[in-house]
């Protein structure tokens, strides 16, 4: 059962009494204290790339997998220097990952039995470990490429291509693995629309799935979208033009005539699950150009849209509300690196604009 009442510690507060706990259990010989020190060396971390100030019960699984690839991606000063060190020093090693997901996934489990928080964020966090390779990098942010190849196919899907072997000539086996389905069946429509959201305006994915056809609307001729987020926030964010237009195609052609009130449905008609939308991202990769085309993950196009947003000079609070973060802190998470955009600030440079050239 859940406690009565909640306890609203901060993620450091909570740490350090866990660390309490993790501790004193060693008296009893219940812990080892080396085992007690890689706890609380790894709660100490958490809290760090969590935001110390941040309320542990307000943390979801994809904060939680922020986290963890930002451990990730943290050097190991362990293979730093000396003759074992190695090129792919600068993250973690893959036992590393795992053994701080347990330590993380150890933290949550006691805090739900304590009172600290209402869910277990860890259900529904989706970083994991592999045994060769660390955490999954399809998590990061699309490169520019890759995002525009997506989005490309979704744009076509959006337009009413319908899938069969005819459409997916030089694609592949298509968007439906080759197979022939009845019309009430086609979800081209609402596939390409997913991923055009997804992309463009960076909803978290409960976000998406919980969109109903009455929260969008429109004024002086833009499309809002009245998100519902975290928290009990609202917000409203304007679509770009094209993906007003395939919402429109969508809700006349794609929806179909259904009394549900949700905005995305499934060929059965009902609210489609939050568990279905990897599996729409997987079939609009099919369409794109395999040397464009990558692995990714709804989270990670969560991070390509704030990624490329930022990279193009948009004002960083703009940005933070459109994701529906509460403080720019948050943000700093969701900007992942670009391939060559450290050589294109240094040949645009601000103090040498204007210049003669030198001779």
């Amino acid at each position: 059962m859940r406690p009565v009442e909640l306890n609203r510690l901060t993620v450091v507060e909570a740490a350090d009494r866990y660390v309490e706990l993790v501790r004193a259990r060693t008296s009893t010989g219940a812990l080892s204290a080396a085992t007690a020190e890689v706890y609380a060396r790894d709660v100490a971390t958490f809290a760090r790339l969590a935001g110390e100030g941040v309320v542990l019960d307000d943390m979801t699984g994809e904060d939680v997998d922020a986290v963890l690839l930002a451990f990730a991606r943290k050097p190991d000063g362990r293979r730093a220097g000396g003759q074992e060190a190695r090129p792919r020093a600068a993250g973690q090693s893959a036992s590393s990952q795992a053994r701080f997901r347990r330590s993380v996934s150890a933290l949550f489990k006691h805090a739900t039995l304590a009172g600290w928080v209402q869910i277990n964020p860890m259900a529904a966090a989706t970083v994991t470990a592999r045994e060769r390779g660390g955490l999954r990098a399809e998590r990061r942010a699309l490169t520019r490429e890759q995002a525009q190849g997506l989005i490309g196919a979704a744009r076509e899907l959006g337009g009413g291509r319908e899938g069969g072997a005819a459409a997916g000539a030089g694609h592949g086996a298509g968007a439906d693995g080759g197979r022939s389905r009845r019309r009430d069946q086609r979800t081209e429509l609402r596939d390409g629309l997913i991923v055009l959201m997804l992309a463009t305006v960076g909803p978290r994915v409960s976000e998406l799935v919980r969109a109903n056809v009455e929260d969008f609307y429109t004024n002086d001729g833009v499309r809002y979208w009245r998100i519902f987020g975290k928290g009990g926030k609202t917000r409203d964010v304007p679509l770009p033009g094209d993906v007003a237009r395939v919402l429109e195609v969508y809700l006349a052609r794609g929806r179909g005539d259904s009394p549900e009130k949700a905005l995305l449905l499934s060929w059965r008609g009902r609210r489609l699950a939050r568990g279905d939308v990897q599996a729409v991202i997987d079939r609009v990769q099919r369409w794109v150009d395999p040397d464009r085309r990558r692995s990714v993950t709804p989270h990670g196009l969560r991070h390509t849209t704030a990624t490329h947003l930022l990279a193009d000079a948009v004002d960083m609070d703009a940005v933070r509300r459109v994701l529906g973060h509460s403080d720019l802190a948050t943000l700093g998470r969701y900007r992942d690196e670009l391939p060559g955009e450290l050589e294109v600030a240094m040949r645009s440079h601000p103090l040498l604009r204007g210049l003669p050239a030198s001779g």
